[in-house]
């Protein structure tokens, strides 16, 4: 076995890399960035070492070499599945934790993919060739409609595009092999049947260098919105047995095809309309829901990849694994789901994880999250018996996860995984990016939440000594005055005869945020944060931000008829108007990008553009003023 690994990775992943290598006795190494530099999985590694960025391949080998490390771990992202990056480590004499290299080029391919899945005999998604300018010259268009164009060399979610007409083909192309060339260097296209009720269905594989090959039953993916997963379950609920073993056979042959070693996903597409599963990809590489299946099975993925790596043969057979029970794993993602899912920045000033259950994260309490890394803040996995049993001990966690200073998706989590689409498995690949939020999935009433907030905000004030002149609501006579809390909007609390706006409250304990009281006979519980500039709760997994009118006075640029703001953190890919150019309503005036994400800023009427307060590469705080257009006279 190893003596010392150094983990090519950040975050919850190369915590959880370090967690399995701490039980092997294997010493751990991080590298980190400037802007990493007091990360959570820097201070835990028993080495660091500082690199000018994650996709620095020189640097992270050089540290590799510097530190000792006899192998190293890649995590998923970053340089991963980059065939150059295993041939790096490689050649420099050190143990790469994954598959050959010559096998992550040809699988890290999408189009040579294709080509390994048909002579397995894996069926694959029928294809066009890809043609440019369709909208120009429609003639040329050899496309049925609708399409999913894609990158590659790439993966999750990155350079993909769903295309439903000609008119709108040119420019997706045109996004995607920009986000392409950005996060790969590479902006090859594919062009493939979109499904439109597709189940996203994906099968973990092992196997060693002594021809040994195991699949480790499959997970299903298909709640995700923009090709991004946001809630993985395994085994997959919707397939019956004949179906797990064709799905997990054909994952078997196209791995033994390929020569494969070590741990890896192969991702199917199961057409809900038609009954037929069509290969997608495979990663070579430990996915990020890789924990459903370590609780079904029992097994720790992390150390068969190091076993395997060190060339000791799987100590498993495929009869000895079968399915125990169902697993279901939440991403907590820095985004506001109910608006757009915009990425989301600041610092997370107070940060409670649900106690009980598996939790992967690198997110402390006034630890800063930037634009400049994956929005996925940490994973919360959970292990029942049945998948309702699963599903019910998702919807506590999710109860009992509070972050506050930033907004995140898990109370959109929530109220997702509480809802009876998901409750039924009826959720597919496209239901997210279809559904109308406001209705399928409401945003989290707020009533209860100001309750919190106003009663903990009066016994604040009650304990308030700091001065001479403090309303304390003595009346000669008379039972003490309510106390007024100013919020969004006035709020009475009469703590004498406990209630709030007439509400009964009980009050059960107060301490460390941690408020749990009886609020009209219902006992709740909420982690709450009440500051002279900041007012929030977090309840059911939602923050709910409250502002006081006479504290916050200045909110700086506000979209008025003609002002763009930032509508996220990010940095401006393009600008493609200048003062005195007029535009037309639903022109792209500029792009902005963060997190994966890629959104255009577009003219709220016709109009001059009069302003452009950014220039390309400008990194924007959310709120700030990009482009101001006056609106023609007519």
């Amino acid at each position: 076995m190893f003596t010392t690994v150094l983990v090519a990775n950040r975050g919850e992943i190369a915590l959880r890399v370090f967690r399995t290598c701490r039980q092997l006795g294997i010493r751990t190494v991080a590298i980190f960035t400037d802007t990493d530099a007091d990360a959570p999985h820097v201070r835990a590694a028993d080495e660091a070492v500082r690199v000018g960025g994650y996709l620095d391949l020189d640097d992270v080998v050089a540290a590799a070499v510097a530190t000792g490390a006899d192998c190293v771990h890649p995590g998923y992202g970053f340089l991963s599945e980059r065939g150059a990056f295993a041939r790096a480590v490689t050649d420099a004499g050190i143990t790469f934790v994954g598959p050959p290299a010559d096998v992550m080029d040809r699988m890290g391919r999408k189009d040579a993919a294709r080509e390994i899945a048909e002579a397995a005999g894996v069926p694959v998604v029928p294809s066009f060739p890809l043609v440019e300018e369709v909208a120009q010259q429609p003639s040329r268009n050899p496309v049925t409609f609708p399409v999913l164009v894609k990158a590659a060399a790439g993966g999750g979610g990155k350079g993909m595009r769903i295309v439903r007409s000609a008119d709108e083909y040119d420019d997706a192309v045109a996004a995607a092999k920009r986000e392409a060339t950005s996060a790969f260097g590479d902006d090859t296209m594919i062009v493939e049947k979109y499904v439109e009720h597709g189940r996203h269905i994906e099968v973990q594989v092992l196997a060693d260098s002594h021809g040994s090959i195991l699949h480790l039953y499959e997970r299903d993916c298909s709640t995700q919105r923009r090709h991004q997963k946001v809630i993985e379950e395994a085994p997959a609920p919707t397939i019956d047995s004949d179906l797990r073993h064709r799905i997990t056979s054909a994952a078997v042959d196209l791995a033994r095809q390929t020569g494969y070693v070590n741990a890896g996903t192969v991702e199917f597409l199961l057409d809900v309309d038609a009954g037929e599963f069509y290969f997608l990809e495979m990663n070579t590489r430990l996915q990020v829901e890789h924990p459903v299946t370590e609780a079904i099975c029992g097994i720790d993925l992390v150390e068969l990849q190091m076993r395997i790596a060190a060339g000791e043969p799987l100590a498993l057979t495929q009869e000895d694994l079968s399915i125990d029970g169902h697993a279901m794993e939440a991403r907590i993602y820095a985004e506001d789901a109910f608006s757009g899912f915009l990425p989301q920045a600041g610092t997370a000033s107070i940060v409670r994880w649900p106690p009980g259950v598996r939790v992967d994260h690198a997110l402390d309490s006034s630890q800063v999250v930037s634009t400049s890394y994956d929005p996925m803040l940490g994973k919360v996995i959970v292990h029942g018996p049945d998948r309702e049993s699963a599903r019910l001990a998702l919807v506590a966690a999710l109860d009992d996860t509070a972050i506050l200073g930033l907004t995140t998706n898990a109370g959109f989590l929530r109220v997702l995984v509480a809802s009876d689409e998901f409750r039924d498995a009826t959720i597919d690949t496209a239901w997210l990016d279809t559904a109308d939020l406001g209705v399928a999935l409401p945003v989290p009433d707020d009533d209860l939440p100001r309750l919190l907030v106003a009663w903990i905000s009066a016994m604040i004030t009650a304990m308030d000594i700091g001065h001479a002149f403090r309303a304390d609501g003595f009346r000669l006579g008379a039972a003490p005055a309510p106390t007024v809390v100013q919020l969004d909007r006035e709020v009475i609390v009469d703590r004498a005869a406990g209630t709030v706006d007439g509400v009964p409250v009980r009050q059960l304990s107060a301490d460390n945020h941690v408020l749990e009281a009886v609020v009209d006979g219902r006992r709740v519980r909420a982690v709450v944060n009440v500051q002279r500039h900041v007012l929030e709760v977090a309840w059911r997994g939602h923050r709910h931000v409250f502002e006081r009118p006479d504290v916050f006075g200045d909110h700086g640029p506000v979209a008025g008829d003609g002002t763009l703001v930032a509508p996220m953190p990010g940095t401006l890919l393009t600008v493609r108007v200048e003062i005195g150019q007029q535009v037309t309503a639903g022109d792209v005036l500029g792009i902005l990008e963060a997190m994966k994400m890629e959104l255009s800023l577009t003219a709220p009427f016709d109009g001059t553009v009069t302003e452009v307060d950014a220039a390309v590469g400008d990194r924007v705080a959310l709120g700030a003023r990009l482009f101001v257009v006056d609106q023609d006279p007519a």
